[in-house]
């Protein structure tokens, strides 16, 4: 039995590696260190412009409130409605990326002091698994000056290449707490609606993509009478293994990692998460490996799936920011999107409602608005180029854009906007010179 003792340590020593300017770089999602952040604010009368670095937090910490931001400034790759609270009072800055590089690119411009974050207990061996997330963890943890691992019994033991030995770390702290988790959003109808548009272009056989959200997880209830699926996606969730248990997923025609489900973080219920221990049948990888449009291409018949907030006539799509303010992140879309398209038969669908319901500023009244625009807000992000749109799907059809010219495009696109939108939406088109 391998012996980790010697390099335990307790919650006050942990913190008081932490220095004035010291960047600190935590897991994505389930994997973030929750100890340790939960007690940072505890020392912020000892420190002053410690970065923390992370992506996708799903837990409310103190050290993010504007009483610590003396002490404490946030990095993110990727917001959650969490965070949003912490980019209003100004110590919160995003970092655009595209998922797969994100730790290439970060580590260009800023050297991790600290990485910390959760792992399985170490087994006889020495390992541990980062098993909830291997988009960046593990390069960041090669480059740090220091690691701590919080090992933790509720973290599951899992297969690929995110083990991490204890010879690798500097400290551990031996935790239990229970993994944070996000509930399943059940479907409404318009959710349905789209999910089995999509789905009705997936084939048996085809391998999939998806993200989280009512209109994935209605896509995944739709393909519930498919066979044989394969799954190559930056991310593991519910929906997916219910299609795995039911056995609509087997893995059986992919070319790469045959039989395997490969994925780059996963962030569900506990469900999920007991799944994937000790299950030989799912492998987390590096992101680097597993979003990289070309990995991704390797797998005939890739079906890509994702959200957008906001798509304009010629197809650009806004997919996390409202004009000028960061809302979530790039994420893994264009990585997925690009590679699916270069898979052979392979296909990308960008889905959201035609309308959503916005408040106006004047009346304080929510109004309807189309989703579908002729020009995309003042200082939108566009997370997906135009360049790059292939399927748009809304609750009013699906509509193919590939290879399509930009008259083309604004006829198809209007026609799966809301009706009561599609005369101004021409007239729009045809005022800015789209058509005439």
């Amino acid at each position: 039995m391998y012996d980790y003792k010697p390099k335990v340590i307790d919650l006050e020593k942990a913190l008081s590696l932490v220095k004035d300017g010291c960047n600190i770089v935590t897991g994505l999602g389930a994997a973030e260190a929750k100890c340790f952040l939960g007690a940072l604010h505890t020392i912020a009368d000892k420190v002053k412009n410690v970065r923390v670095t992370n992506c996708l937090s799903v837990s409310e910490y103190d050290y993010t409130k504007p009483i610590y931001a003396d002490s404490f400034k946030i990095e993110s790759w990727f917001y959650s409605a969490k965070q949003r609270k912490a980019h209003a009072h100004g110590n919160l800055s995003f970092i655009p990326n595209h998922l797969h590089l994100a730790a290439s690119k970060r580590l260009w411009a800023a050297h991790p002091d600290i990485v910390v974050v959760n792992a399985s207990m170490p087994d006889k061996h020495g390992y541990m698994s980062i098993g909830l997330s291997n988009v960046y963890e593990k390069a960041m943890i090669e480059a740090a000056d220091l690691v701590i691992i919080e090992a933790n019994p509720n973290v599951p033991r899992v297969f690929g290449d995110c083990d991490i030995h204890v010879s690798q770390v500097d400290y551990i702290l031996e935790t239990n707490y229970e993994l944070p988790e996000i509930p399943d959003i059940e479907p409404n109808e318009k959710d349905k609606i789209i999910g089995k548009l999509v789905a009705d272009y997936v084939n048996d056989g085809d391998c999939i993509q998806l993200g989280i959200g009512g209109i994935p997880n209605a896509f995944a209830q739709a393909l519930m009478t498919k066979h044989d699926l394969g799954i190559h996606t930056e991310m593991l969730t519910t929906g997916m293994v219910d299609l795995i248990e039911a056995g609509v997923v087997n893995g059986s025609r992919k070319q790469r990692n045959k039989g395997k489900v490969v994925t780059a973080f996963a962030l569900g219920n506990k469900k999920l998460y007991e799944f994937m221990d000790d299950n030989i049948g799912i492998e987390v990888r590096n992101c680097a490996e597993v979003n990289d449009p070309y990995i991704i291409s390797q797998n005939d018949n890739q079906i890509s799936v994702n959200t957008t907030l906001e798509v304009d006539l010629t197809g650009q799509c806004c997919s996390e920011s409202l004009g000028s303010t960061q809302f979530s992140g790039t994420g893994g879309q264009a990585d997925t999107a690009i590679g699916a398209q270069m898979s052979k038969n392979g296909k990308s669908f960008i889905v959201l409602y035609s309308t959503a319901m916005v408040k106006n500023h004047h009346t304080g009244e929510r109004e309807e608005k189309s989703k579908i625009v002729c020009q995309l807000k003042a200082g939108a992000a566009v997370s997906l180029s135009r360049n790059d749109i292939d399927f748009l799907a809304t609750e009013y059809g699906v509509v193919s854009l590939r290879g399509t010219n930009i008259k083309e495009r604004v006829e198809k696109i209007i026609s799966v906007a809301h009706p009561m939108f599609r005369e101004q939406l021409r007239a729009d088109a045809r005022k800015v010179g789209l058509i005439f």
